[in-house]
This record gives C-alpha cells, structure tokens and sequence, in this order.
C-alpha cells in the first residue's frame, strides 16, 4: 500500500519535533500537525516563560546583594505588562526558530488538529490523511479541582499571560510546580499564600532540600499554609474568598488563586478509542520503544506519563526516529535524570533521596552534607545558606544521589548527572580537583 507519508506527528512539542527532524534526516517524509502554536508547552506556556519569569524575579534580590558590595541603587520597581510584552515576543521568535528548522528538514507542517479514523489514515483539517507510522507527541494538560467555585481559579500555564500581575496570589500545591511559581511572584512583588495537604512541600524530593527550601521560602515572607485544603471558592466583588479547612478553618481574601497540583495527559478527541490504543490511568501504553497497542501508532512525551520533562520527551522522539527509520534499535534510560526546581532559592536534584536510598539499601548507605553561606553573601549578611548532599553506597562506594540547594544548583547537578550515571564513586569525588573558589568545589570536599 503506498501511503502519503512515512511519519505523521500529532504534537508539534519537544517529543513531535525531536522525532519529524530526525526522522526526516533518514529520508523519509514526515507531516507534523499542530492546531497551536509550534514548539509545545515547554516553549509557550511552560519551563520557557516560567524560566524568563524567574529570571525577572531573580533581580530583587540581585539588587539587595549589591548593596553589600558599594552599589548604592535606587528602588526598582517592576512592570507586569512589559515583562508579558516582552516575553511574548520571545515565545513567537522560539516558535518561528522551530518551524525554520522543520522547513529546512523537510518536514511539512499542517497548522490544523488530526485525529485519527483508523490505524494508518487520519483526518486532518477536513481532509483523509494516510501514513506508514504515526507518532502521538500531544503532550498533557492542566486539571482543575473538584470544588466549588473552581471556576475562579486559574493554572500554572495561564499565569504567564494575565494581562494584570496579583496583588495577594494564593497558589494551590505542594510540588515543584506551585512551589518555583510562588518564589517567582513573591520576587516580583506579589504577596503569596501557598497551601498543600502535605507535611512539607516538595515531598519527592531528598527531605533535607525540602526543609531548607521551604525555610528559605518562610524567611522570604511567603505565608505557608501545611496541612490544608480549599474547600470553596468564593466571589465577592473584585475579591475571592477562599475558604479554608485545617486545624483552625479561616478564610483568605485575595485577587486570584492558581491551582498548580496536577496535570494529565491531553489524549481526549483523538480517535485513540476507534483504533483500540490502550490507556492507563488516562496515559497512553506504551513498551520500551514507545510502540502502543497497535504495531504501527507510537507515542513519545508527556501523553505517556513517565518523566514529564522535556529532555525526555526530546530523547524519547530521537530513540523512536532511530529505531523505526535509522536502523539503530535503541531505548531511553530514565535513571539519573536530573530535576530541578526554579524557586527561591533555587534546588536540583539527581538520583535516589536518602530515603529512597535507604528503603533500597538499608543500612548500607552513608550519606555526606554541608550548609554554608556562600561567599556570595559574605559582605550582604544575607542569612541565605546553601546545602548540597551526596548519597553514597556503602557497599560498592558509588554515588546514588546528589542535591543542591542555592546558586547554581541547576548548572551543578546538571553536569553531576553525567558522573553518576557513569558510576562515578565517592572516592572519584575525593581525588577530583576543583575550581576555588566556587560551589561547585564543595562537592568534591565533601568528608
């Protein structure tokens, strides 16, 4: 049977677009379509804005440093809409970047939504579309809770585009998301309630980060609110009220409450039902080469539900090009994939937590930590501290974790990711030599 392409993407975010490139680069015709704009979550609404955003919010307190050093500045003030305005503009020159690398492949990109009619035709813009394979890049979307009144509320992708910043934010969620979100708005001027259910917020994360961000976050002024629900949204005038249940129910009068706690996979309206895609907890199946339930239909991303970062979804697109179409079967590892949170102050984290250590290993762990003031803060008298931890196997000396955080922490753990998916042990640590002075030094100082 001849088809009219080889590849058909559904998705034109990281995964869609890590795969039509690569495959095409073996020759074969590819289609991508995409009713969005070209790029994805990652670079529309997503760790793009939310990393320019935390960029702008990381200049109070630059600021603040510089005063310790001589520099003596005026007040700043920052501007909501020029920053939206400002990153609006870089967003559509990311997008525009995108579509210029697919021309230049030979990728063909239909600006429409395609679902599919059966195992090798799609509809697509009112019109029958056949392909050999089919890859489902359309990534996930945000959720909004249960409660009463959720229709006040907004997610972590609409915060990016409010065309007035909050004056009194409440931010719904314990985890990576909602945490760098409620860092980033208290930055720039925002007053920020956060609220979870849990003990502490960042509860995947190794328990020490977690303590010192969730100080660091205290010390800044952010109200934390443990142990805590939403029950009901309220409007009242300009106003929401938001009503509380914990130890002592109270309600909260603020301007705008983001909900930021869960996302899932975007797989409704695709036809996945009529060609008999199977689905787990609303993600698509999939086997180690990202093939579903049909031999033909693979899905990469988000919509599969492993680790939702863009790297992977990119590396999980480039293994499933050079298995089906360059003669290079390969799989993608998902160990040591390093993790960040944007908040402030700033955390990373690669490799398994102390806990998670010892739940594996049991007593056959030994871990190394430090929590200094950086030299940074030695003439501002800033009480910020810094902490990384490594996690060692007693056994076979190996390094299974290693956390940071303060300054650099995403740049540091990036490059530590590499060493321990390597099996770099704690003695390889020791016998390094580092820069001084520097941070990322005191890893290698660790006794």
């Amino acid at each position: 049977m001849t088809f009219d392409y080889d590849l058909f993407v559904i998705g034109a975010g990281p995964g869609g677009l890590a795969a039509s490139e690569q495959a095409a680069g073996y020759g074969v015709r590819v289609a991508i379509a995409e009713q969005d704009l070209v790029g994805g979550t990652c670079v529309i609404r997503g760790c793009i804005p939310e990393k320019l955003m935390s960029f702008a919010a990381e200049f109070s307190e630059d600021s603040q440093v510089a005063a310790g050093y001589g520099w003596n500045t005026p007040q700043n003030s920052f501007d909501w809409q020029q920053f939206i305005t400002a990153k609006e503009q870089e967003i559509h020159r990311l997008s525009q970047v995108h579509n210029q690398k697919l021309e230049k492949a030979g990728v063909e990109v239909i600006k429409a939504k395609a679902t599919l009619i059966d195992t090798h035709t799609l509809e697509v813009a009112g019109r029958k579309i056949t392909a050999d394979k089919i890859l489902i890049a359309v990534g996930a979307k945000d959720v909004k809770p249960e409660i009463p009144g959720s229709e006040y509320t907004i997610t972590s992708s609409q915060i990016f585009s409010l065309k007035h910043q909050p004056k009194h934010i409440v931010i719904i969620g314990g985890n990576y998301i909602p945490v760098k979100l409620a860092g980033i708005m208290h930055n720039l001027g925002s007053k920020v309630t956060q609220i979870f259910l849990e003990d502490h917020i960042l509860s995947a994360f190794d328990q020490d980060i977690a303590s010192l961000v969730q100080d660091g976050m205290t010390k800044r002024g952010i109200q934390i609110l443990n142990n805590t629900t939403v029950k009901e949204i309220k409007r009242v005038g300009d106003e929401l009220d938001v009503i509380l249940s914990s130890e002592s129910e109270n309600i909260l009068s603020v301007d705008t409450v983001l909900f930021a706690l869960c996302r899932t996979p975007n797989v409704s309206n695709l036809g996945l039902e009529k060609v008999g895609i199977q689905l787990s907890k609303n993600a698509i199946v999939v086997d180690d080469y990202n093939r579903t339930t049909q031999e033909n239909i693979f899905a990469v991303g988000d919509c599969i539900n492993r680790i939702n970062f863009t790297p992977v979804a990119i590396a999980q697109g480039r293994a499933f090009a050079d298995t089906q179409f360059g003669n290079n079967p390969r799989t993608v590892c998902y160990e040591y994939v390093p993790s960040t949170v944007s908040s402030h102050p700033e955390a990373a984290t690669v490799g398994l937590s102390e806990a998670e250590a010892r739940e594996k290993l049991g007593e056959d762990v030994r871990c190394y930590c430090s929590k200094f003031r950086p030299l940074l803060h030695s003439l501002s008298k800033q009480d910020e501290k810094t902490l990384i931890k490594l996690v060692v196997d007693n056994r076979s000396d190996r390094v299974l974790g290693a956390h940071m955080v303060g300054e650099g922490a995403v740049e540091i753990i990036q490059c530590l990711a590499l060493a321990l998916r390597v099996g770099a042990t704690k003695k390889h640590f020791d016998e390094a030599i580092g820069i001084h002075p520097s941070i990322a030094e005191e890893f290698l100082t660790l006794r």
